[in-house]
């Protein structure tokens, strides 16, 4: 394994250690509201430091992006940038319901290198390197091959922060309803996009996410044979909060399924994500 990729697992090893113990206790946690729907406790920001404090020890000069604590260094003179979610899924944690995981990724010259995507739950590590492959367990993942919508199990993530694009929403999971095999909604979108890797889900697709909950799962998908992008067929999806992903047959697809669905609102998100990124690529 890549040393920069194995201090990623120990640190999230490390926070997924603080996790399952304080699961034991969720009586006893400080918990605040961030937004609507948007819980942080005193785990998530425990879990983040000491990511941070792992990674700060091997690398003093790479910048970070954090969901809690924010960026910090220089991101745009950095050549490393590591990306994180310590706790991604808190709403689901803070229930009991067991599907929640660790997100740490690692961009190279603001191209997507590195990858980890730990469950506490039942071990399950997700690895991926760029042009290295993705990994569970040690274990190659490739992503389905299925073929057939009609097949396929679809996950996706309710809108949940913003509540401005849930009509464009419920319109495309209407119109997919009926022409899959199931939808599933876990609630971590980290777990969600490593389980596209895993070949789980044949496609997946939400809006409203942030660059710490996709940038893992990404990779991994990627490494796994499965392509990615926003809701428009481009690679602004860091940017817009706004992802599709699948393996080759189901992605087009799904994608054709999508658009005629896209809002005003979202077709403007879409073209501010494209000014700030500047690229004009479609889906990698």
């Amino acid at each position: 394994m890549h040393p920069m990729l194995n201090i990623a697992v120990k640190a999230a090893r490390r926070a997924g250690d603080i996790i399952v113990q304080a699961s034991r206790n969720l009586d006893l946690l400080s918990i605040s509201k961030k937004s609507h729907s948007d819980f942080v406790s005193e785990v998530d920001r425990a879990a983040e430091d000491a990511i941070i404090r792992i990674l700060r020890e091997s690398f003093p000069d790479h910048a970070i992006l954090a969901e809690e604590s924010g960026a910090s260094g220089d991101a745009r003179n950095a050549e490393f940038q590591w990306i994180i979610d310590p706790l991604d899924g808190t709403t689901n944690f803070l229930h009991g319901f067991p599907q929640y995981s660790v997100s740490i990724a690692l961009k190279h010259k603001d191209i997507l290198s590195k990858a980890v995507v730990y469950n506490p739950n039942n071990n399950e590590l997700f690895t991926a390197s760029k042009g290295g492959g993705a990994y569970l367990n040690n274990q190659r993942l490739r992503v389905s091959k299925r073929i057939r919508l009609e097949d396929c199990l679809i996950g996706t993530g309710i809108p949940f922060r913003d509540l401005t694009h849930m009509d464009a929403y419920l319109n495309i999971f209407k119109d997919i309803i009926p022409r899959v095999a199931g939808i599933r909604r876990p609630g971590s979108a980290a777990l969600d996009l490593s389980y596209v890797a895993a070949g789980r889900y044949d496609g997946f697709w939400e809006i409203g996410l942030a660059p710490w909950d996709m940038a893992a799962g990404v990779l991994m998908i990627k490494e796994a044979g499965g392509l990615v992008s926003d809701l428009e067929g481009d690679d602004t999806y860091l940017e817009s909060g706004q992802i599709l992903t699948g393996n080759p047959k189901i992605f087009s697809q799904l994608l054709q399924i999508i658009t005629p669905h896209l809002t005003e609102t979202l077709k403007a998100n879409h073209r501010s994500a494209k000014k700030i990124t500047g690229r004009k690529s479609k889906a990698t």
